[in-house]
C-alpha cells in the first residue's frame, strides 16, 4: 500500500461502517478515489456511509475532490406466485397468510397484490396506508412482519379501474420494482385466471414456483387445472396445491361437514403429479379475522398452524435467496 493510500485508509478509520467495504484507495492530482461495496445496505444507509466517507476524505490536505464507485451484489429474490383458475376460492387469504407464516418462520418476506382489478390484501393485512415514494420507487408498508404493496393502497376504495393491458403491465412493474430492500422471498397474489398479468409476471420476473389454490369441489378443480397448465407451459415449477375451505366444524355441536366436498384437491394433485401442500378449514374465525385485518397466521391455534404447515412445506424446497 502506498503512502497516499495509507493516508486515505487512516482517514476512513473514523468511518466505522466503512471497514471491510472499501478497496482500490488512490490519491492522485488532488483526487481521492475508491470502490465502496454497499451490498445489503438500504438506500438510506448507502447515502449515509457515502456522505461520511466524502466528509472524512475531503478534509485531508491536498484533497480537492472525492470520487466513489459503489458496487453491490443484487439481492436475490425468490418469487412465489399464488394463483387460481377462478375467483372465490380464497386465493388472496391464502397468499396473505402464507406470507405472514413465512415471515414468522424467519424469512424476509415481501407481499405483492397483483390482483389489479380486485385488490383485497390491504383489508386482509390491516394496512391501507398510502405508500411513500423514494426517488421513482414505491416504498412498501409494514404489516405483521411483511412488507406489502397493493394497487389498493394507491386508489380510492371502491374505484373501478378501467385499464387496458399496457396500463396493467405498468402498474405491475411499479409494484414489483418497488424499494423492497432486503426482502428475500416475494409472495405475489395473482388475479384469478390465466391472463395478461400472469404472462407479464412469468416473462419478466420469472417466478421460482407457483402455488395453486382451489376449493375441493370438481368445478373449482377443473379451473385450477387451467392455471396449472399455464405455469407448466411457461416452465414455472409447480410448488403445490392448497385445498382451501376444506371441512366446516359446526360452532354449536362440533360436527364436521364438507359443504364443498373433501379431499378433491389432494386427489387432483396426485393425478397431476404435483405436491399437495395442505388443507385450510372453512371457519368463521378465518373470515372474521380476515375482514378485521388480522390474518390468522399471525396468531395461534389450529388456523395459524394450518398456514404454518404449508409454509414449512414450501421451505423444504430450499430456496436459495
Amino acid at each position: 500500500m502506498s503512502d497516499d493510500s495509507d493516508l486515505l485508509a487512516s482517514a476512513l478509520s473514523s468511518v466505522g461502517e466503512a471497514e471491510g467495504r472499501t478497496a482500490a484507495l488512490r490519491l492522485r492530482d488532488g483526487i481521492a478515489s475508491l470502490v465502496l461495496d454497499v451490498g445489503g445496505l438500504s438506500d438510506e444507509a448507502r447515502d449515509g456511509i457515502e456522505r461520511r466517507i466524502r466528509t472524512a476524505l475531503i478534509a485531508l490536505p491536498g484533497v480537492r475532490e472525492v470520487r466513489i464507485a459503489m458496487t453491490a451484489d443484487k439481492v436475490g429474490r425468490t418469487i412465489i406466485a399464488v394463483g387460481s383458475g377462478k375467483g372465490g376460492v380464497g386465493k388472496s387469504t391464502v397468499a396473505a397468510n402464507l406470507a405472514v407464516a413465512l415471515a414468522r418462520a424467519g424469512r424476509r418476506v415481501g407481499l405483492v397484490d397483483a390482483d389489479i382489478y380486485g385488490p383485497s390484501l390491504p383489508r386482509i393485512m390491516g394496512n391501507s396506508d398510502r405508500p411513500e415514494l423514494k426517488g421513482k420507487r414505491i416504498v412498501p408498508v409494514d404489516a405483521f412482519g411483511v412488507k406489502m404493496l397493493s394497487i389498493g393502497q394507491l386508489v380510492e376504495p371502491g374505484t373501478a379501474l378501467a385499464w387496458r393491458g399496457p396500463m396493467i403491465a405498468s402498474a405491475l412493474g411499479q409494484l414489483m420494482d418497488g424499494d423492497w430492500d432486503d426482502r428475500e422471498l416475494m409472495v405475489v397474489d395473482l388475479p384469478p385466471g390465466t391472463g395478461d398479468i400472469q404472462m407479464s409476471l412469468i416473462q419478466k420476473w420469472k417466478p421460482a414456483g407457483a402455488v395453486i389454490v382451489s376449493t375441493p369441489q370438481d368445478l373449482a378443480l377443473i379451473d385450477a387445472s387451467r392455471a396449472i397448465d399455464l405455469f407448466r407451459k411457461m416452465n414455472v415449477p409447480l410448488l403445490g396445491l392448497v385445498e382451501n375451505m376444506s371441512g366446516y366444524a359446526c360452532p354449536h355441536c362440533g360436527e364436521v361437514s364438507d359443504p364443498f366436498g373433501a379431499g378433491g384437491a389432494e386427489a387432483a394433485a396426485k393425478v397431476m403429479s404435483i405436491p399437495f401442500l395442505g388443507r385450510i378449514p372453512l371457519t368463521l374465525s378465518i373470515r372474521r379475522d380476515s375482514d378485521a385485518g388480522v390474518p390468522p397466521a399471525a396468531g395461534t391455534g389450529p388456523e395459524a398452524e394450518a398456514f404454518a404447515g404449508i409454509a414449512r412445506r414450501l421451505l423444504e424446497f430450499q430456496f436459495s435467496a
